[in-house]
């Protein structure tokens, strides 16, 4: 048999791959893995009393549409990354728009309120244990990424566990709305941003070892 042979050989049970199907894959891992996180916030956290309330507020939706807007970013670009092909990544810079619209909202609140009440905006009641928070969060959405990736064939495999450690991280902030009361836009920069930049770092760090297929 020769090699043109033993290749149609090998590819004729193949069926044709969906064209969205490695990012449809990664949103069900991202998903499952983000009920987790809830069920999380509600078994030890408990949601904020006052959920209700915030969501009819300009804060709430800040908070969410910064690290949901993360989130779709990121996925986009582990995406790419999963497959072997991966090749150069497009559309990184869709990862700073959110960045920079909420510096620019944080810098416009700084400006509205009086410097004494800086420090207050900034540290919040909670900065100490929102990155860590978030960190945590992330576990099972990693979990579920990680799950996703099975059936996929990643060859840059740090690259590939730290797109999917910030996906990770930033979707886990977007569950962990559900439970802080913090308002502050310089808030949200600094320690969410944080608890996503730990959750990369750690995905990165793993990523080699985890991933191999």
């Amino acid at each position: 048999m020769n090699t043109d042979d033993l290749v149609r050989h090998l590819a004729k049970e193949t069926r044709p791959v969906g064209r969205n199907s490695v990012a449809r894959r990664l949103a069900i891992g991202m998903a499952a893995g983000g009920i987790g996180s809830a069920i999380l916030i509600l078994i030890a956290l408990g949601m904020r009393p006052d959920l209700g309330t915030a969501m009819q507020g300009t804060s709430f939706w800040m908070k969410w549409g910064y690290t949901f807007s993360l989130a779709v970013a990121a996925l986009m670009t582990t995406a790419q990354l999963a497959r072997p092909d991966s090749g150069r990544l497009r559309g990184l810079w869709l990862l700073v728009i959110p960045v920079v619209l909420l510096a620019g909202i944080g810098f416009l609140e700084l400006a509205r309120t009086p410097s004494s009440q800086w420090l207050a905006m900034w540290l919040g009641d909670s900065w100490k244990s929102c990155p860590w928070m978030v960190l945590s969060l992330s576990a099972p959405i990693f979990a579920g990424l990680l799950w996703s990736f099975r059936r996929l064939a990643p060859t840059r495999l740090r690259a590939a566990g730290a797109a999917a450690g910030l996906s990770a991280g930033a979707f886990a902030a977007t569950v962990y709305c559900l439970h802080c009361p913090e308002v502050s836009a310089i808030f949200v920069l600094t320690w969410y941003s944080l608890g996503i930049v730990l959750a990369t770092l750690l995905g990165m760090l793993v990523g080699p070892r985890l991933l191999r297929w």
